[in-house]
């Protein structure tokens, strides 16, 4: 999948994980990086929409899990540089299962969802529960502005992972909140701004406690990691979220 949804911001991956890529004078940031298995179309996909690999200077990781850092060691390879919030960074060298909230037997009552094998065995088939590990990541804290093409501001809104950030590119009008919020729930199928299901999460009482940081970004377009771009405000996207929530 290869689609533009806003000048300079293009989605990549699949229905069930995006990825983005951001262009900048004609430099590349990727924000995120899919599964591990997304690799076999790399190249493809991004030469449908019209760029190549070795155009990737960066790429910024709103998080660690395995649908996020999947083909950051490649990129790497290919001669981009890989950033991640310094919380975050020990899981790239070191991959492994959540604790707290997202802790695997947590997952348990779940399994009855014919949704949740679907996504599930789309993790599974893609390599995620194998993810190459990166070495020489850099690191960034919380308010950061980074150099790399478009400059996104790093937000620290954890919950999802203890370093998940959300990405503010303020050149684009777009917001990249990997899985603070989706527009897609994985496991109900449920539309519109949400927050994932808590088995996913370390903390859920974090997550709900992170959306105040994010409602007060400015920006006009908000990209998840799960779901279709959603326009309008990180505000309205919030009070979306909790509502659905009940917080």
């Amino acid at each position: 999948m290869s689609a533009q949804v806003a000048e300079g911001v293009t989605r990549l991956g699949t229905e069930i994980v995006n990825w983005y890529v951001v262009e900048d004078g004609g430099r590349l940031t990727a924000v995120d990086s899919g599964l591990p298995g997304y690799g076999k179309t790399l190249e493809t996909d991004l030469a449908e929409a019209g760029y190549k690999l070795g155009d990737v200077e960066a790429v910024v990781l709103t998080h660690s899990d395995s649908d996020h850092m999947g083909m950051a060691a490649r990129m790497q390879d290919a001669g981009a540089r890989v950033l991640i919030h310094e919380l975050d960074e020990p899981k790239l060298r070191k991959p492994g299962p959540k604790s707290g909230d997202g802790a695997p037997k947590n997952a348990v009552p779940l399994i009855w969802r014919p949704a949740f094998w679907r996504f599930m065995g789309h993790m599974a088939r893609a390599g995620g529960a194998k993810p190459p590990t990166v070495e020489g990541a850099e690191t960034f804290s919380d308010g950061a502005v980074l150099d790399v093409p478009g400059k996104p501001r790093a937000v620290h809104t954890p919950g999802h992972t203890d370093g998940h950030c959300v990405l503010a590119f303020g050149s684009h009008g777009a917001l990249f909140v990997g899985d603070e919020l989706c527009t897609w729930n994985p496991i109900t199928g449920e539309r519109g701004p949400r927050l994932m299901p808590k088995a996913f999460d370390v903390s859920y009482a974090q997550c709900v406690e992170s959306l105040s940081r994010v409602e007060s970004l400015d920006a006009e377009l908000i990209l998840p990691g799960h779901g279709h771009p959603w326009e309008g405000t990180p505000a309205a996207a919030v009070a979306r979220a909790r509502e659905a929530a009940g917080a």
